[in-house]
């Protein structure tokens, strides 16, 4: 059986995005991305008052919540929840998969936080953090998480519309939840930057690899 073009598209892809993550890790081991990266940041507060990002308080309020959607007790309350729906209706090797891919994705963001060991902006009172900075692990798990799920419901839906949709979402959610650490001011750019690159890439790896096992064993979507 000739391996899908699908495949092949879905392993460039993620070439190309691992790529992008090596080309960000090494201008930011060297230095060369902290004067934008705190230009950025600085854009967004309150001129006088680093601590304080632009805008009304109900607006800051709103980015918290969209956030704490990539927090990783929401994540995996989310993944809980979407592990036991598909074990009830018989998709066994689905759940395990994704359970994989959100393992798999938050090792790596752990491990590379440890390696790069990154500092995080030294901006006071916007929000808690306990870890590294880069690369950002909203970022990175996040993508992993709802590219996942959003590759996983559009691979189960034959209407065109509606795989759009569910890719489209996870994209949006992905992209909300980077730009918030930005703004909050507990990431820099390019530490959101490398986590999405980083995330959908692990993302398009497993959806891929499942595919293409899928296709090799004979199986149709449905039946997994």
């Amino acid at each position: 059986m000739p391996t899908p073009r699908r495949v092949y598209v879905g392993a460039l892809a993620a070439a190309a995005l691992l790529g992008g993550f090596g080309l960000i890790a090494d201008a930011v081991t060297d230095g060369d991305t902290l004067n934008l990266d705190n230009a950025v940041l600085m854009a967004l507060r309150t001129p006088g008052d680093p601590a304080d990002p632009i805008g009304p308080s109900w607006f800051v309020e709103a980015v918290r919540d969209i956030t704490a959607l990539g927090s990783f007790s929401v994540l995996g309350i989310i993944v809980i929840l979407v592990f036991v729906y598909l074990l009830l209706v018989g998709k066994q090797r689905t759940a395990w998969f994704m359970g994989f891919a959100v393992v798999g994705g938050t090792i790596i963001s752990t491990v590379l936080k440890m390696l790069f060991d990154r500092p995080r902006p030294d901006l006071t009172g916007v929000a808690e953090v306990f870890t590294a900075s880069f690369p950002s692990g909203h970022a990175t798990v996040s993508a992993v998480v709802f590219l996942t799920i959003g590759a996983m419901l559009a691979e189960s839906s034959s209407e065109r519309q509606l795989k759009r949709f569910f890719v489209g979402v996870a994209i949006v959610l992905t992209l909300l939840i980077g730009v918030s650490r930005i703004y909050l001011g507990v990431h820099y750019p390019t530490d959101v930057l490398a986590g999405w690159s980083l995330g959908a890439a692990w993302a398009l790896l497993c959806t891929t690899g499942a595919h293409f096992v899928r296709e090799r064993a004979g199986q149709a979507p449905a039946s997994q």
